[in-house]
């Protein structure tokens, strides 16, 4: 779908790269210039899952020679992905004007925590506490727990790194369109926060509530996850009305009087004792089975190595080992077709291939 587009990625970690990746992986030339050296934060410095199928050169930026090449090769470029604090790149020279100042087209993607400014600009900080702020972790326990998430799915990820992808998708064709590049101030706060958009509309309707258990994605029974006997989890959100009756069908629950009353969130917390009860009788097994095929809304949770054998996943070829493990494949699809991206590259593997483009440019 990208074919024909080229993104320079300058090394980072986390939401950049993978912001990056997901370029790639449909179909952009991505030429991601690494340092000489591995980042303490690479630790072993071999292949990484996320530079699957980019090119790779090594660069020192500090460098003025080599700054100089890697400025060349960004004007070649549709687009740079760059994950520093704000003024870094300007002090290495790489800064929006000078790079728009040799490329007037660029999209130049910026992907921080914080944003480029705000007093919390210079400021360190990880997944969970950009979306802390955000208000994004507001609703990620059940009453009386302590917030958790999936990490990094919803802040480098979510609010991050796929906001940074739609951001540099748009850039491109207000490019393609005009000529002009742009800057995409991507921040996993506003992301984040962006995401809450559709909890907010619950909200103002009147089925979100800020106080703990209380509302429809942190309190009721039949929305949360329940242990089995084998230690295996059970994921429950039978939220609309006839899927829960469905839900109560199976468990032998649909002539109960308590249960029957749905939306009373004065039962809520008795009705998960006893559903909690009711789940650790059996091994996480029984209830798949027992739940199969049912629009039931309950299924189980899986390990990334479960999902792979899981029978609709694997029809779909979700997942697959690759040179670095198991790797979940590019998404979307496009008209039922599936890509395959390439291994990802050893530190400065089309080192040659690169600097010889630039020379050639450079003696024309």
């Amino acid at each position: 779908m990208l074919q024909g587009i080229r993104i320079v990625e300058i090394e980072g970690i986390g939401p950049g790269p993978f912001a990056a990746m997901t370029l790639a992986d449909l179909g952009a030339e991505v030429i991601v210039i690494h340092r000489p050296e591995v980042p303490e934060a690479k630790g072993h410095g071999g292949p990484s899952l996320l530079d699957r199928g980019k090119k790779s050169v090594t660069l020192d930026l500090k460098d003025p020679a080599q700054q100089a090449q890697a400025l060349a090769l960004i004007a070649r470029a549709d687009g740079l992905i760059e994950g520093f604090r704000p003024g870094v790149m300007e002090r290495l020279g790489l800064g929006p004007e000078a790079c728009h100042a040799a490329n007037p087209a660029l999209v130049y993607g910026r992907m921080t925590g914080w944003g480029q400014e705000g007093p919390r600009a210079q400021q360190a900080g990880h997944d969970l506490n950009y979306i802390g702020v955000s208000g994004a972790l507001w609703y990620a326990a059940l009453p009386g727990q302590p917030p958790v998430t999936p990490p990094t799915l919803v802040g480098d990820i979510g609010g991050g790194a796929l906001y940074l992808a739609m951001g540099m998708l748009a850039g491109l064709l207000k490019a393609r369109a005009t000529g002009r590049g742009s800057v995409v101030d991507a921040a996993i706060v506003d992301g984040s926060a962006h995401m809450m958009n559709l909890l907010m509309s619950m909200a103002a309707q009147g089925g979100l509530s800020t106080e703990r258990g209380k509302s429809m994605l942190d309190g009721p029974h039949w929305s949360r996850s329940y242990l089995c006997a084998d230690g295996g989890w059970m994921a429950v959100q039978a939220l609309e009305a006839k899927f829960y009756a469905l839900f109560l069908d199976r468990m032998g629950l649909s002539e109960d009087a308590d249960f029957i009353r749905q939306h009373d969130s004065s039962l809520w917390p008795r009705l998960a004792e006893r559903l909690e009860a009711l789940f650790a009788r059996h091994p996480r097994s029984h209830w798949e089975a027992l739940f199969d095929g049912l629009d039931a809304c309950a299924a189980p949770v899986l390990s990334p190595r479960e999902s792979a054998a899981d029978p609709h996943m694997s029809a779909r070829e979700i997942w697959a080992e690759g040179p670095g493990g198991l790797q979940a494949a590019p998404a979307p699809r496009f008209d039922g077709q599936r890509a395959t991206p390439a291994d990802p590259p050893e530190r400065g593997q089309h080192q040659e291939e690169i600097l010889a483009l630039l020379a050639q440019d450079a003696a024309q």
